[in-house]
């Protein structure tokens, strides 16, 4: 399915179960040059820590997340869209998901790192409020190539609107 225009389209995001792996392992493989496996994908969300969420569009996986929960932040490991559904809103909904998990007594802020040639992703992430805070020289195992490390930081704003949206939830 081609989605054509740059509409936003709703998607359902939810926990990944067993039977979305194949959907999400072609997505994996068509987004990086270095793909997880599916054992990369077991081993990662047998942790306690670590939680899959996947985007679904009329009942079809267009993309998916994988993170670690940690004491004060959420670590994201792995995050990919569909190349045909990317400019869609996808992935912004999966983004505005992992904000949603962040309050400013406990888990405030989201980190990532981003190879330093993935330009589309260093974009994306930016204009999601993210800001490279450093670089890790030859990060990866697989090329000698660095990668920033990016953070969205939940700010005292960003925590109001999200204390006046439980109140406007619970109320209405």
């Amino acid at each position: 399915m081609l989605i054509q225009g740059s509409r936003h389209l709703s998607v359902q995001i939810r926990w990944m179960i067993r039977r979305d792996m194949p959907e999400v392992l072609e997505i994996e493989e068509s987004s990086f040059e270095f793909p997880w496996s599916e054992e990369d994908f077991i081993r990662c969300l047998r942790q306690r820590n670590c939680i899959g969420m996947v985007a679904e569009y009329h009942e079809q996986v267009v993309g998916f997340m994988i993170y670690e929960l940690h004491k004060n932040r959420l670590h994201v490991l792995n995050f990919a869209v569909r190349p045909d559904f990317r400019r869609h809103g996808v992935g912004e909904s999966m983004v505005r998901k992992l904000v949603g998990k962040l309050s400013q007594q406990r888990r405030n802020r989201i980190l990532l790192e981003i190879r330093e040639t993935n330009l589309d992703a260093q974009l994306f992430f930016r204009e999601a409020g993210f800001r490279a805070i450093s670089v890790l020289r030859n990060f990866y195992e697989d090329t000698p190539e660095d990668a920033y490390l990016m953070q969205y930081r939940l700010s005292a704003l960003d925590a109001a609107r999200e204390a006046n949206s439980r109140i406007t939830r619970m109320a209405g």
